[in-house]
């Protein structure tokens, strides 16, 4: 048995699943100190099995994408950048907004180094530079450190050495690699690896508080944790690259949404009690963004699902003058603050529960809702979530179209310009259903230049590195499987380049239950 925990703004879920058996389910109020509500929904689903027969437990969590956001629980980051004199026009964070970049610290260093796309040197490392680098790190007390060179997902030969010599300089430091998180573009692959430095310490409390509310409730199992393309990461990893767990919330809904439906190609809308997230589905995972993507003001380019948010929730404000609903939420606090719950806040939730749409708290608190006001109100509820599925198709033509969450509840029984509108059975804790059920992953992104090798030799590349990566993941090697392959040729660029994408799947290996922590996640 498998046991799922999606940890959001609002309610923390979770869920037993044996096979494709959804056994237990169960939603808690999301708690200030997360291992807290986390411990509360071990227990609720607990009660349906012995500890000692759950086999893994997946955490799926929204605190560091909340980190950064909202600018707290962030280390002071060192950049090195490697690339002098060539990108010393565009300095380090020269792009992020002032409050963030000042919660950071700023420090930034250029160096000799970097590579061109076809793998020659800009300019050789030099290595007393480093070291020059790291003493001054090491002076001003930073123990959390980025280094990017240009092209280094080409060969990263640079940023490793560079790593090696800024770990033996500053011994307490940690030091993120550029080239394991982010693609091609140096800006916005350097802006991935200064946010996941800054995230250092978090992640190990982080982690270390989901742990020991494991240990709490008697599980013995090993922890992963969902990452924002549908897979898994083991705890380790998930402690050295915490940025990819961002939007992983509606990956696991998106995932949950296709398990629970049965439909691996749709439009999925996930309406919690803060937010309401909107996906597309291919072949049973997110569609991936091709496109940079800003986390908390700044231009990030590392896998993401392709989603649209907008500010309604089940937690979501009415305003009456004018008539708004969201983006204002009262979160975790709806069961006290709605007036379903005797409190004084109308909310989306008081709406539903007037129109007959939910059957949630005291539905004789909201007997006195004037009707026209509840009729205009579902109305704007059910026009804003048509747009959001209209701007996510890629056409007109009807596809079917999943509710999950929660807060689906505020949604009527049809979305115009959908196929079919489905809500399957247990949508409201998808998300915890979609970590259960989540498989492991690996990714290649990279430049080959065709004048070297041929197109076939270049693809078949990339397939294996995607595959070993989703090994070395803790994927089981005979059930690993490509799901997406692309080559876009780039043009621009001498020697017939050509930049592919692929990304591979494999169930989870089987493994003693305390050793599976240490085997993986290199």
């Amino acid at each position: 048995m498998r046991i799922g925990i999606d940890v959001g703004g609002t309610h923390t879920d979770a869920a037993l699943v044996d096979g494709e058996r959804v056994v237990a389910t169960t939603k808690t109020p999301t708690t200030a100190e997360v291992s807290e509500g986390i411990a509360g929904a071990l227990r609720g689903v607990l009660v349906e099995t012995d500890p000692a027969a759950v086999e893994a437990v997946m955490i799926g969590t929204t605190h560091f994408t909340n980190a950064v956001i909202e600018g707290t629980c962030l280390e002071e980051t060192a950049c090195v950048r490697l690339g002098f004199p060539a990108t010393a026009s565009l300095p380090p964070m020269v792009d992020w907004p002032d409050g963030l970049r000042e919660r950071v610290g700023g420090h930034r260093f250029l160096a000799r180094g970097g590579h061109e796309f076809d793998g020659r040197e800009i300019s050789a490392l030099d290595e007393e530079e480093i070291q020059g680098v790291a003493a001054r790190i090491r002076d001003r007390g930073i123990t959390a450190v980025a280094v990017c060179s240009v092209f280094s997902p080409v060969d990263p030969t640079f940023e490793e050495r560079a790593a090696a010599i800024l770990e033996e300089g500053v011994p307490e430091a940690t030091v993120t690699r550029s080239h394991a998180i982010g693609r091609i573009g140096l800006l916005e692959r350097e802006n991935a690896a200064i946010l996941n430095a800054s995230l250092g310490a978090l992640a190990r409390r982080t982690m270390a508080g989901f742990e020991a509310a494991l240990s709490e409730s008697g599980i013995s199992a090993p922890l992963w944790v969902t990452q924002n393309d549908g897979t898994l990461m083991s705890a380790e990893f998930a402690t050295a690259f915490p940025i990819l767990t961002f939007a992983s919330g509606p990956t696991n809904s998106m995932r949950g949404a296709a398990f629970l439906a049965g439909r691996e190609d749709a439009i999925v809308v996930d309406v919690g009690g803060t937010s309401t997230d909107v996906g597309a589905l291919r072949r049973g995972f997110p569609r991936l963004a091709g496109r940079a993507v800003s986390i908390g003001g700044v231009r990030t380019d590392f896998r993401m699902p392709d989603t649209r948010s907008v500010g309604l929730g089940g937690g979501s404000v009415v305003g009456l003058d004018p008539l708004e609903v969201g983006p204002r939420s009262v979160c975790y606090r709806l069961s006290s603050e709605a007036l379903v719950f005797g409190g004084d806040m109308l909310t989306a939730t008081d709406v539903a529960v007037a129109a007959g749409r939910a059957e949630i708290g005291d539905p004789a608190r909201v007997a006195h809702l004037d009707r026209a006001l509840i009729a205009r109100t579902l109305e704007r509820i059910d026009r804003t979530i048509e747009a959001a599925v209209d701007r996510m198709k890629t056409s007109a033509a009807p596809v079917p179209v999943v509710l999950v969450g929660g807060g689906s509840v505020l949604v009527g029984g049809e979305v115009a310009g959908a196929a079919e509108t489905i809500r399957p059975e247990h949508h409201a804790v998808a998300n915890a259903i979609g970590a259960a059920i989540a498989r492991v992953g690996g990714a290649c992104d990279r430049v080959f230049s065709l004048a070297e090798t041929s197109r076939e030799r270049a693809l078949e590349a990339a397939r294996a590195e995607a595959a070993d990566r989703a090994v070395a993941a803790g994927a089981d090697p005979h059930t690993v499987e490509i799901l997406d392959l692309d080559e876009i040729p780039l043009a621009y660029l001498p020697g017939s380049a050509v930049r592919i994408t692929a990304r591979a799947i494999g169930d989870l290996r089987a493994a003693p239950a305390r050793a599976r922590r240490a085997e993986v996640g290199s």
